[in-house]
């Protein structure tokens, strides 16, 4: 199952996806992938982009310093993929669903994420993606109408995760793949 959000706002999704990770985790559920914090500095025009890479409990920043006044694409590809590659080997090992901070521009190009996102389908394991509004018709070209748009609340994006799951609030399940 693929379920996608589209939060309006800044940062919203991010905000989000974190808080359902929380939960999902809170009530003993393995999850896979990243949700991303935004970190704003004072004199900066881009806050730091830091992804909590939730298998591991680890952070690691995505974004480059590219100075005070930069106003362009501050994303590092290498740091990007370095975390893909650490989501990927937690695929490996007993996961319930894979949570995407974002299916954007990387993605649409075939990087990124996008081919975990592949591999965990493939393996019948459920994906919570966030989608902005720029990248959705990039995102349904990707998904071929598989995705269900889940609206964009707390209570209705856990509760689609546990449906996908499988099994009711509270229950772990492990992913046998």
């Amino acid at each position: 199952m693929l379920g996608a959000i589209t939060v309006e706002g800044r940062g919203a999704s991010d905000r989000l996806l974190f808080e359902i990770a929380a939960l999902l985790q809170a009530d003993g559920f393995r999850l896979a992938g990243a949700v991303q914090e935004n970190i704003e500095r004072e004199g900066r025009r881009r806050a730091d982009m830091v992804l909590h890479l939730l298998a591991e409990g680890a952070l690691r920043q995505i974004s480059q310093d590219l100075g005070a006044q930069s106003r362009g694409c501050c994303l590092d590809p290498a740091a990007l993929e370095e975390v893909v590659a650490r989501v990927e080997t937690a695929l490996h090992g007993p996961v319930d669903l894979l949570i995407v901070n974002k299916f954007g521009k990387a993605e649409i190009e075939g990087r990124g994420f996008r081919p975990l996102i592949g591999q965990a389908l493939v393996e019948n394991i459920p994906v919570l993606v966030a989608v902005g509004r720029g990248s959705r018709e990039g995102f349904d070209a990707f998904a071929e109408g598989m995705a269900e748009w889940i609206d964009p609340s707390p209570d209705a994006a856990l509760a689609w995760c546990k449906a996908a799951i499988g099994h009711p609030a509270g229950q772990y399940r492990a992913h046998s793949g």
